[in-house]
Formats: structure tokens, sequence, C-alpha cells
């Protein structure tokens, strides 16, 4: 029988209205940090969009505690257990958008977005003929896992999806569309820019993609390599069948490698493949400038391993 692991992650959004935004926002922060939860939460006017983690009891008081607002009442918790935290701060932040799509006319998901498909469609939609699948997320999320035949975006942002696909996927408005995210929310404003743009038939993976990855009877299916998440995870394993395939390569010696870290310096910060023999070579830096900055993480934590080895000997 699984043990159930200490720690959950609870990934969730909603769209709806929020006047008071700024003032929600800070008895939000003040709540999480009383409770001893840690994650990134955005509050705007449109909604809420965030991931924590937290023990089972502190997550089963904060799902309690965020439903008991009416506006919040069927809210939707993806949830994932994990041995310890995902996190090492709290933030709850207001700001203007769930996801910064700056739009120049915005699109309101509770009155225009593309039609749910559970994971079970999602798969099937996925193998016939007329259909192009485009992943919602950045180029760096594609480039560590995605459906297997899907488009990549070549975007940094969400903001500049709507002058990508203007550029890019004209040819496909007589087929269907089928976008996906890691959790669902990217989709909820993509499908409508791409019906603002003409197209008709538009469909998004209900639940996003860590969604997909738990469907008992799809299991993940046509996934290849793992999905992004924004924690101290980094990614998580999607497709748990034998078809289960390694993508990545790494930055430095080309070989297959699914390992994606932080550059070392902090100034820097680029994800990028690295297997562990590279990793110590390079420092875990991606240029000879990061590997010689002052204050690289990596040299800082190799000096700190001597310095107490050299002192449990003495």
């Amino acid at each position: 029988m699984q043990v159930q692991k200490p720690y959950r992650i609870l990934l969730f959004y909603k769209y709806t209205p929020l006047n008071d935004y700024e003032e929600y926002a800070e008895k939000h922060l003040k709540y999480c940090k009383e409770n001893g939860l840690l994650g990134r939460i955005v509050v705007a006017p449109e909604g809420i969009n965030g991931t924590l983690s937290g023990t089972i009891e502190q997550t089963d008081a904060y799902m309690d505690y965020v439903r008991s607002d009416p506006r919040f009442a069927d809210m939707w918790f993806k949830i994932d257990e994990s041995e310890e935290h995902a996190f090492k701060k709290m933030f709850v932040r207001a700001k203007n958008e769930l996801v910064t799509w700056r739009l120049e006319n915005d699109v309101n998901p509770n009155e225009k977005t593309g039609t749910y498909l559970n994971p079970k469609e999602f798969y099937e939609m996925m193998q016939e003929e007329d259909v192009v699948i485009l992943d919602g997320r950045n180029y760096y999320e594609f480039d560590l896992g995605h459906f297997r035949g899907a488009i990549r975006p070549e975007v940094d942002s969400s903001r500049e999806f709507p002058e990508w696909i203007r550029d890019n996927m004209s040819q496909f408005k007589d087929k269907k569309v089928l976008t996906y995210c890691t959790g669902g929310i990217r989709c909820e404003k993509l499908t409508g820019v791409l019906m603002d743009q003409g197209f008709e038939n538009v469909y998004q993976l209900h639940g996003g993609i860590v969604t997909y990855g738990k469907d008992p009877e799809v299991q993940g299916r046509l996934w290849d390599g793992k999905c992004y998440v924004f924690d101290e995870r980094i990614s998580v394993p999607i497709n748990h069948t034998e078809d289960d395939v390694v993508i990545g390569r790494c930055y430095y010696c080309g070989k297959v490698e699914d390992r994606y870290l932080n550059c070392a310096n902090p100034f820097c910060n680029k994800q990028h493949f690295c297997c562990p023999e590279c990793e110590q070579t390079y420092k875990r830096s991606c240029s000879d400038e990061c590997r010689e900055h002052p204050r690289n993480r990596f040299v800082e934590a190799e000096k700190k391993a001597k310095l107490a080895a050299a002192g449990a000997q003495s």
C-alpha cells in the first residue's frame, strides 16, 4: 500500500471579478504566512492564480479557507503529494492580470474560451487527421517536454502569442486547434485570442498537462519528456507508460538528459539541460562569464563544503 507523503502542492486558478483584489491579496498573504504555507499567488481584478505547498493539514485548511468565499466556492485544486515544501518563501501579489497578456482587446474566459476536453477526449482528438496541436507555453517549457507532434511556439511570454499566431498559424484556420498548458489558465485566454483571429474549432485541455498526467486511463500517453513547473522541483513526469522518452539534451555535451538547472550566476539564472558530469566540469554555468562571476553559487557551495570538511577533520 502506497504511503501518503507529508506535504502537498496545490495548483489553482479561477476567473471571477474581484473589485477588492488589493485588499484580498493583503488578507490572503496574512493568512498564508500565519498558517505556514509557502508559494506564489497572483490576485487581480479578474480573479486568482496560484501554486503553494504545505502539510496535509495546512493545505486542507487553506482549501476550506478559499472556498469559504462565495466567489471561490467551486475552486478546483490540482493536488500533488510531496516529501517537502516546493517553495522557499510566500508571495501574494496584487497585479492587473493573472497572466501577463496585455491584449489590445482583452478576453474574458467566462464569456469566450475554447471547448474544454477531458484527458481522454484530448488524447483521442490528438490522433485525428485534421488537428493541429498548439503548445500554449513558452519555448523553454516546450523543450523540456511536450505532446507528440505539437507546434513549438517561438515566444518568451504569453503577451507574444497574438503576433506569433498572426505570423505563423493562418494556414491552420480550417483545422481543429488543440491547445494545452501546465494547469489550464493560459489556454483560457489563448483560445479566445485564436477565436478573435478567426479560428473556429478551438479546444483546450481542461486542467492542463498536470491533470492529463494523473488520469488513470490515459496515463500521460503521447507526452514526451517532462513538464516544467514553477517551483523548486523544476519538472515532473507526465507519461507513466513504457512509451515515456527523454527529449532534452545536455547544453554542454549534447548527451540525452532531462535535468533542468538554473545557471549558477544569480544574475543570469538561465535554465538549461545539464548532465551530472558537465555540471561539475562547467560549474553549472552557461558561459565563461557566468563561471567567473564572483557570486557564482556553485563555486560558493564548493567553498562551503571544503570549509565544513576541513572543520570536521580538525
